[in-house]
């Protein structure tokens, strides 16, 4: 058999031609460099230091919620809910309602209610006024809230009251009746101690919750013998100069009677304008631990923003922001009480849909605070509803739809009637 002699180099070639090209994989592409972060997006609504006025829309709410406040207001006027009514509404440090209503009496021709008009506060004092400076007395470790009132005030020599503390009388759980006419007998501080020293309490200190006023008329006995100056003093120093609130006070000096609006008409005194309308706060001289301040829409809505900052406002601080959240929390699981402050429970002038968290107080005149910390929001009202008669209740329909139409206004969260819930 002949072979046939194929040269090597044409043998690889023709091998080569017949084998099938390897599938070579396309290189990757190449990963696109990663792209530089984005900026840090600025909050919706940049902080600010002071309130600023502003449209609704700014701050997440209705642009509709004024004219619904004015007509809340107008109607509640027509209804003689009150002669005069001032409301102030804040979010997120922009004040998006601001303006008085009505009058300060009803009587033909008395000057309108404005902003700045002054309105007897009632036991809003509580809060405003003796609750802050007890505040204040205890960040500078001049007061134990644990510690004996009788410790601070040895007048309070009944051996049962001895055992009640300042933590007690500040959350109104201190065993003292809601409620006496002293002023029928006594005048000043020194008489009232020693006339609550003298009654009987009402159940034992610490086994329930009894609103009164002679808690705080103690606390403010505590912190005027702590601090070593009056309470009005002592405010308008410590709180009021600082914040720039202009209109608030103790014992309004009579001239500003114009801007002044009138309360009841009292058997004995006649129709009180321009002095404390609480007849117990009268016979303490006008300044008292549960009464007797004066104020105005426009300051209240300076002082409810500087709970909402922590405590600051304008670059004055007054309170640590632990301070102001631990003081506005309630205390206790069956009672609505923080120390001095209130917080929303069914049926009251919070309406249904002021968070948990919030935090307020009202006034027998017809006043009221609510701040929601969750929200960045407040809402003051203010009325003169004892002119000429405290019978008078129909304030508190106002407060409710007040309350709610300004949360209801709110868009950019869920609203939750937290009042429903809690029933």
């Amino acid at each position: 058999m002949n072979r046939i002699a194929i040269p090597i180099p044409l043998l690889l070639a023709a091998l080569a031609a017949c084998t099938p090209r390897p599938v070579v994989a396309p290189a990757p592409a190449p990963m696109p460099a990663p792209a530089p972060a984005e900026p840090a997006q600025p909050p919706r609504v940049a902080p600010v230091g002071t309130l600023t006025g502003a449209a609704p829309g700014e701050v997440g709410m209705e642009a509709g919620l004024p004219a619904r406040l004015d007509s809340l207001a107008n109607a509640a006027i027509a209804n003689h809910a009150a002669s005069g009514i001032a409301i102030a509404v804040g979010r997120w440090g922009r004040l998006v309602h601001l303006r008085g209503y009505g009058a300060i009496d009803w009587a033909p021709g008395s000057p309108p209610v404005t902003d700045s008009t002054l309105f007897d506060m009632a036991s809003v004092t509580k809060v405003v006024a003796t609750t802050t400076l007890a505040a204040m007395l205890e960040e500078q470790g001049r007061l134990d809230l644990d510690q004996r009132v009788s410790w601070y005030l040895p007048g309070l020599s009944d051996t049962t009251k001895q055992r009640i503390t300042l933590r007690q009388i500040l959350t109104h759980r201190g065993g003292f009746e809601a409620f006496a006419p002293l002023y029928r007998e006594f005048r000043g501080r020194e008489q009232y101690l020693a006339q609550i020293g003298a009654r009987p309490l009402k159940y034992a200190p610490g086994t329930a919750t009894v609103y009164s006023d002679w808690d705080l008329v103690l606390a403010g006995l505590v912190v005027e013998r702590v601090a070593g100056q009056p309470l009005d003093r002592l405010a308008a120093e410590r709180i009021f100069a600082p914040l720039g609130m202009r209109d608030t006070r103790f014992r309004p000096d009579p001239a500003l009677r114009p801007r002044i609006a009138m309360t009841e008409v009292d058997s004995a005194r006649g129709h009180i304008w321009g002095e404390v309308h609480d007849p117990n706060a009268w016979a303490l001289g006008g300044v008292a631990g549960h009464a007797g301040l004066f104020s105005s829409a426009r300051d209240m809505a300076i002082f409810a923003q500087m709970l909402l900052n922590g405590g600051e406002y304008g670059g004055a601080r007054i309170l640590r922001a632990s301070t102001v959240a631990r003081w506005t929390a309630a205390e206790f699981a069956r009672s609505s009480r923080a120390l001095g402050w209130d917080t929303p429970s069914p049926n009251s002038s919070a309406g249904r849909f002021f968070s948990p968290r919030s935090f307020g107080h009202t006034g027998y005149t017809g006043t009221s605070i609510w701040v929601d910390p969750e929200r960045g929001l407040f809402v003051v009202i203010l009325t003169n509803r004892v002119d000429p008669t405290s019978e008078n209740n129909r304030h508190v329909a106002l407060r409710r739809a007040v309350a709610d139409a300004v949360q209801g206004a709110i868009v950019d969260a869920p609203l939750v009637d937290w009042e429903a819930r809690a029933r």
